[in-house]
């Protein structure tokens, strides 16, 4: 069954059909959800999820456009979240330099005192890395998390940096950027790392795979990312879809 490693089915867009839309993806062949916060609100919304569906699972975590909400009392807070049997992960957390606020010194202050939490109650993060390639893998350094440490969602850099990136320990997260006409780099990435560290994401209801293109995205559309993804790496459509369930499971620790 393919695993969705990150999700936003609390956003707004999906309030229309929720209910049915989750319905309908076991049969579907999507096995497995992680819903993903980006802020203190959606961190909530998405243990909510998690208690309602056994299939989804939640990541709480501040994303740096919404880092200016935080303060050390909020960090206390997602310290609490983060004990729920249902959270698997920290984030989304990270850099993002791709539009001038937070400051730069804002994001990196509360990027890394959420890899401390990390650390702190033993989960792996969720990366969220925009146009900061340089300092996201400095704080990453800084902040070694073990053996699994979590994965670079959205990934969007060179294959180098994903070598890098995998060096340390990280998963490279990968959906429908992989499809587009000007994923190429992206593409050069999944052919240079290895199969074993990849794991498939929607970032649902953004980014949906071609055709669907500048639509709502969901889970429903990844196997279009499986079918590129083995067309890439020369294997079947079910190896990829089995490997990278495997990775997912592995790195947020669900049996």
């Amino acid at each position: 069954m393919i695993f969705d490693t990150h999700a936003h089915y609390d956003d707004e867009q999906f309030d229309i059909d929720r209910e049915n839309l989750l319905g309908s993806m076991d049969g579907a062949g999507i096995g497995t959800i992680v819903n993903i916060g980006a802020n203190m609100a959606s961190s909530h919304a998405s243990l909510d999820l998690a208690h309602r569906y056994d299939f989804i699972y939640a990541a709480v975590g501040v994303h740096p456009s919404d880092c200016e909400e935080l303060d050390d009392e909020k960090i206390r807070e997602l310290e609490q979240l983060s004990a729920d049997e249902r959270c698997v992960a920290i984030g989304e957390i990270g850099l993002d330099y791709h539009w001038p606020d937070p400051a730069p010194e804002v994001q990196k202050k509360w990027f890394d005192a959420q890899m401390k939490l990390a650390k702190k109650v033993d989960l792996p993060v969720v990366i969220h890395s925009r146009e900061a390639a340089r300092d996201t893998l400095k704080i990453l350094k800084d902040n070694p998390l073990g053996d699994i440490p979590g994965v670079v969602h959205c990934f969007s850099y060179s294959k180098e940096v994903a070598q890098e990136c995998v060096k340390m320990g990280y998963y490279i997260g990968v959906g429908g950027v992989l499809t587009f006409k000007n994923g190429r780099r992206l593409r050069e990435t999944v052919e240079a790392i290895p199969i074993d560290r990849i794991i498939l994401e929607t970032d649902c209801p953004y980014l949906a795979p071609e055709p669907h293109r500048g639509r709502r995205n969901s889970s429903l559309y990844l196997p279009l990312v499986v079918t590129k993804m083995a067309e890439i790496k020369g294997i079947s459509e079910e190896e990829v879809i089995e490997v990278t369930e495997q990775n997912a499971r592995r790195m947020y620790r669900i049996a």
